[in-house]
């Protein structure tokens, strides 16, 4: 738009992974802000994205899934100027979101460094959690721990990147932790080592994986990056969380050395998990 001023525009959505619809629409509107954060932006408007089942449920639950979704755009400083709702058999939502980043701050995947600290902003297991809570496995503790993680916006973990002067970041969604660092790999022409005890996880992750809850999503992540990674002696669990899909996750930031200590220190929950090789084969090595 000018020379210190890029509009950059995202789009996601998806049916329910918890019950409460409030709780819903507020893990459904972080997940779509995300990507903005991810390209160190600031959300400005967005537009709601719904279908549902017209005559089958309450029009009270879309109401909630509303209210949920405008909380969250309304923390994130941002308002809802309109959307679209089509009958469909499945509940689904999400945004449509347009925000601004200075085109010479912005952050992408194509940026890391090698000697970059990699640094993750949230523990990973949502998918298997998700799983799991859909056959009401979570404890309390556990369930509140996922919603308040998928809930929590990457705001703060963007702006400190910026202000730190990073220019290399993702947000880890679908394609699980492996897979967004992956990407950065080759999109940086670099390598990629991860400490995996270093990696964070939501609790009950583990246990609800040994239990048997799986994710379609986590066998397509694992042959996506299997040609890409050194394993190592990392432990059937550990492959799975490392490739498990995420909803509304973290972010993954490349950082100077010396400027970790500052960003640990002013995001909540950040964790330094690896750092930046030279590029070779694989791409991976979980160490």
């Amino acid at each position: 738009m000018s020379a210190d001023l890029t509009l950059v525009q995202t789009v996601d959505f998806f049916a329910p992974i918890v019950d409460d619809p409030y709780d819903f629409g507020r893990v459904a509107a972080a997940n779509a802000l995300s990507d903005i954060y991810a390209m160190g932006g600031e959300p400005l408007t967005v537009m709601n994205i719904a279908a549902f089942p017209a005559g089958k449920l309450p029009i009270e639950v879309l109401s909630e899934i509303f209210r949920g979704g405008q909380d969250v755009v309304h923390a994130a400083g941002a308002v809802v100027v309109g959307g679209h709702t089509v009958t469909d058999d499945e509940v689904k939502f999400g945004l449509s979101v347009t925000g601004r980043v200075d085109p010479d701050r912005m952050l992408t995947n194509a940026a890391a460094k090698v000697g970059d600290l990699l640094i993750l902003t949230k523990p990973i297991g949502t998918g298997i959690l998700a799983t799991a809570a859909k056959s009401e496995k979570l404890s309390r503790v556990e369930l509140d721990a996922l919603i308040r993680s998928m809930t929590t916006l990457n705001a703060v973990a963007a702006r400190v990147a910026v202000a730190l002067d990073c220019h290399c970041a993702t947000d880890v969604t679908g394609f699980g932790l492996l897979g967004h660092l992956s990407h950065i790999a080759r999109a940086s022409n670099v390598a990629i080592r991860i400490d995996r005890a270093s990696v964070p996880v939501l609790p009950g992750t583990r246990e609800a994986w040994l239990a048997g809850f799986r994710t379609g999503g986590a066998d397509r992540n694992l042959d996506f990056v299997r040609e890409l990674v050194a394993w190592n002696d990392a432990s059937d669990v550990e492959r799975a969380l490392l490739v498990d899909p995420q909803t509304s996750g973290g972010l993954i930031v490349a950082l100077r050395p010396e400027r970790s200590s500052e960003y640990l220190s002013r995001v909540p929950g950040a964790t330094a998990i690896g750092e930046v090789i030279a590029a070779g084969a694989p791409g991976l090595v979980v160490a």
